[in-house]
């Protein structure tokens, strides 16, 4: 096969090759370069009402877009196979909304997986559709952002309820470039009716200020050809648990289990992850959602799947076939790339958690991301900070620096570049660059200049030169000092030639550094957070839920 024909598949090396950790990036193919380019021209209890069947099979897509990306990642094929399989893939535009939010030039990533409810083809409507809403825009009943570190030793999961209350920018559908006006009153969901994955994408971007890298999204149908590749997952329950019609609650997913740990598949799969009521909230879906995730990973790395070639083949059939992806990830090449660096993450390294929520001031049967907690949230994947203690970072104290002593801080040229503009509004701080090169020059760096060359990031970030190695360390630490950032900012990159204080859209005013993320205390306890090796975990069932198996 000539090289050219494996450039028209998609075998593009450069794309994932390996690269300094604060590298460029990885923008989309999409994605201008001038991030101010970017721009693109019902709420819960009325679902609740609809007939329990529209229910059904939606929460199986989050675990099956995962599944798909695992399995891709293992499928490893000649030429021929990935020409097959790149038919099979569909795609889509990355971003189609109005968002300025800016990657932090390190080379973590951030994937939105997406479970889309559209119910246009009659295999969907029998999966889990009322009729009524055949041919109905598909919404986002599930919603994850997933954070893969710079360094790919951990990642984050992290939910967001479908029922969430958030500000939608204005999207485009670049299908029919029909213009949906931007909206500061509407359930997250929405987002993907109006302008596609790519209308999501910006909404969950300006949401959290996290630039997200790609997307992911499945349906009914495709979660039905990957559901039972993994062939039973162990769950747990504390007490009996029956998810049935109430006099008080109607529905209910029919899941009936009895106590303790158990493989489930098929049917009774489906009835855990759709379970509600039982596990009392939306927010216990979610923690039983993501207690199935973490097992499966588990279940699948103790199968001999990554090794069995010809099943391996069948899957990744199967995960073409199920899922839409952006754009500038829709080769196998590309995929299998990702896959790689997903599976690369120790079980122990995984931790998955949901948005802390309060409920809706206007509508109790909504929610609104917690104004306190979530912001704590955001600020560790801006910041690539970990969620697990099993890093080492927090486990074991540092031991002191030993590198040289910086040089005198009159002899430490410091290049200062106004970032600012790396939120979702995409509007710089004028002159910020300028006040703390004042700052610089009153602790005697009077070498600092302001550089006029526009970068903005979401994060603060304290670069020295890779060649400099432990000096050039020490030089950064020293500014870092008189801004009071912290260590984890200072950064070794192949592309500054000295010290680079790039002020990020987390710090726009004042001279000592406030945005730093919160890497210590607990999340509080409705982020649900659950580590990926923990194999004791177990849902308690509500009370009016448990049953007596001694009565059948």
């Amino acid at each position: 096969m000539t090289d050219s024909r494996v450039r028209d598949l998609g075998w593009d090396d450069s794309l994932y090759e390996p690269r300094s950790p604060d590298g460029p990036g990885q923008r989309a193919a999409d994605e201008p370069a001038d991030p101010h380019a970017a721009s693109a021209g019902g709420g819960r209890g009325q679902q609740d009402a609809r007939p329990p069947k529209r229910r059904r099979r939606r929460v199986l897509r989050w675990t099956a877009v995962t599944l798909a990306v695992l399995i891709l990642g293992t499928a490893g094929a000649g030429y021929a196979y990935y020409e097959h399989l790149s038919k099979n893939i569909r795609k889509g535009k990355r971003n189609s909304g109005e968002s300025h939010v800016a990657k932090t030039p390190t080379n973590a990533m951030n994937i939105l997986l997406l479970g889309a409810d559209g119910r246009n083809s009659e295999e969907n409507l029998k999966l889990g559709g009322a009729k009524y809403t055949k041919g109905d825009p598909p919404r986002a009943d599930v919603i994850m952002l997933v954070h893969l570190a710079a360094d790919r030793s951990n990642m984050s999961v992290v939910s967001i309820p479908r029922d969430t209350r958030v500000p939608i920018p204005k999207c485009t559908d670049p299908e029919t470039g029909k213009v949906f006006p931007a909206t500061t009153h509407a359930i997250v969901n929405e987002s993907l009716t109006r302008g596609g994955p790519g209308c999501t994408l910006a909404t969950v971007q300006n949401l959290t200020g996290v630039y997200i890298d790609h997307w992911m999204t499945i349906d009914f149908a495709g979660v039905v050809k990957m559901a039972d590749a993994v062939g039973g997952v162990d769950v747990c329950v504390r007490q009996p648990v029956w998810d049935h019609p109430t006099p008080q609650q109607p529905g209910g997913s029919g899941l009936k289990l009895k106590a303790g740990t158990q493989k489930i598949s098929g049917k009774t799969a489906l009835q855990w992850l759709r379970t509600r009521h039982a596990f009392e909230s939306d927010l216990g879906r979610a923690k039983a959602q993501h207690m199935y995730m973490n097992s499966m990973v588990r279940e699948l790395r103790s199968q001999n799947v990554f090794t069995d070639s010809g099943r391996l083949r069948a899957l990744a059939e199967a995960a073409t076939k199920a899922l839409q992806v952006s754009e500038e990830i829709g080769t196998p090449k590309k995929l299998y790339d990702l896959g790689m660096q997903l599976k690369s993450v120790p079980s122990d390294r995984i931790t998955m958690l949901t948005m802390p929520p309060v409920t809706d001031t206007e509508n109790d049967q909504h929610y609104m991301p917690d104004p306190v907690a979530a912001p704590k949230v955001w600020s560790r994947l801006v910041h690539d900070v970990p969620f697990d203690d099993n890093g080492g970072k927090k486990a074991k104290k540092k031991p002191a620096e030993t590198g040289p002593a910086a040089r005198p801080a009159a002899e430490i040229p410091v290049d200062v570049v106004n970032g600012t503009a790396g939120d979702a509004t995409g509007t710089p701080v004028n002159g910020r660059a300028r006040a703390l090169v004042g700052a610089l020059a009153g602790a005697g760096f009077g070498r600092a200049a302001a550089n006029t060359t526009s970068q903005p990031s979401a994060a603060t970030v304290l670069s020295y030169p890779a060649g400099e190695g432990a000096q050039g360390r020490s030089d950064a630490l020293a500014v870092a000092k008189v801004f009071k950032l912290p260590e984890s900012a200072v950064k070794e990159s192949s592309h500054v030639a000295s010290v680079t204080l790039l002020i990020g859209a987390d710090w726009r005013d004042g001279t000592v550094y406030s945005g730093a993320a919160d890497d210590g205390g607990a999340l509080p306890r409705s982020a649900g957070a659950l580590n990926g090796a923990n194999e004791s975990a177990c849902m308690d069932v509500y009370r009016p839920y448990r049953w007596d198996p001694g009565l059948g």
